[in-house]
């Protein structure tokens, strides 16, 4: 399908053009990775006067890590996320989240900062945000906000981002405690297909989770409830069953052309102990190994 919409294309040589042009333009596209913005925009979606390209700016394709934190520039795409040494060193569940992403092709365009601005339900990294209190950097002419993920995502497609606003990347703090990770995907096939449920388990050294859900809510959630349940008690099926309870009461899954409720429902609790199960055999370093599904 062919573009029709016509625009005004632009590519800033600094964030501070970038952001010159955002403040007067009425109405502007940030152009990334594009996956999404370039359908949107063929399909009639979105008709922006002018797209501000960011591709190019090189202090936006980093990837950081700093005083037990690590950065994210909103260039980075998913395929620098599986190639990054510092990934797979200290955040290998970051590693196995981003192989499941889509296709080589896309995830060779696509960045994690895109795909939180989506802000679509069932996309891949909003667990992930949730899961590890990242908070999401935003530029404007007023300055710097630093935004927590429990706070950037307000419903489907819809974020805190002001106009006239960048993301300039994520943060996510390093746990204190020595941790592993699990992500859990469930698609109907395997290949480039949406999540009908998505899953990140944490555990903590200290006996401490945790979890968020993606899919199954307007918004990711994060299942304080279970994890409350779980903090310093010992994993057993009782207790398994006991926070499958509570997940019915943690996530509104709906129906739609991808799955019905009941199977999200169903399948949330699946992949709930399977990931469980992983996630504190990784801890004690065992398998399985980073980027093996379990479901």
């Amino acid at each position: 399908m062919p573009i029709i919409h016509k625009f005004d294309y632009l590519k800033p040589k600094n964030i501070g053009e970038a952001l010159t042009v955002l403040a007067k333009s009425k109405n502007t596209a940030i152009l990334a990775g594009g996956t999404d913005l370039i359908d949107l925009i063929k399909e009639n979606v979105v008709q922006p006067e002018v797209v501000v390209d960011i591709k190019g700016l090189d202090e936006l394709n980093q990837i950081k890590f700093e005083n037990d934190s690590l950065f994210i520039g909103a260039g980075v795409t998913f395929s620098d996320l599986i190639e990054s040494k510092i990934i797979k060193e200290k955040y290998p569940v970051i590693f196995e989240i981003s192989k499941t992403v889509a296709s080589v092709g896309i995830r060779n365009r696509a960045t994690v900062v895109g795909n939180i601005c989506s802000a679509v339900p069932c996309m891949d990294s909003g667990p992930l945000l949730m899961a590890y209190d990242a908070t999401v950097q935003v530029v404007g002419q007023k300055g710097t906000r630093n935004i927590p993920a429990a706070e950037w995502f307000i419903a489907p497609r819809k974020t805190s981002l002001q106009k006239g606003e960048l993301v300039s990347g994520i943060s996510l703090l390093f746990p204190k405690v020595k941790h592993a990770g699990c992500w859990v995907k469930l698609g109907r096939y395997t290949g480039e297909d949406l999540a009908q449920v998505n899953l990140l388990i944490l555990a903590m050294a200290d006996g401490t989770f945790r979890i968020s859900f993606g899919a199954v809510a307007p918004v990711p959630v994060r299942a304080r409830k279970v994890e409350k349940l779980l903090n310093g008690q010992a994993i057993t099926p009782t207790l398994i069953e006991k926070a499958n309870q509570l997940i019915e009461e943690e996530i509104k899954p709906i129906t739609d052309v991808r799955a019905t409720k009941e199977y999200r429902m169903h399948m949330a609790k699946v992949m709930f102990e399977r990931g469980l199960n992983a996630t504190i055999s990784r801890l004690t370093g065992k398998s399985p190994k980073y980027g093996t599904s379990v479901i």
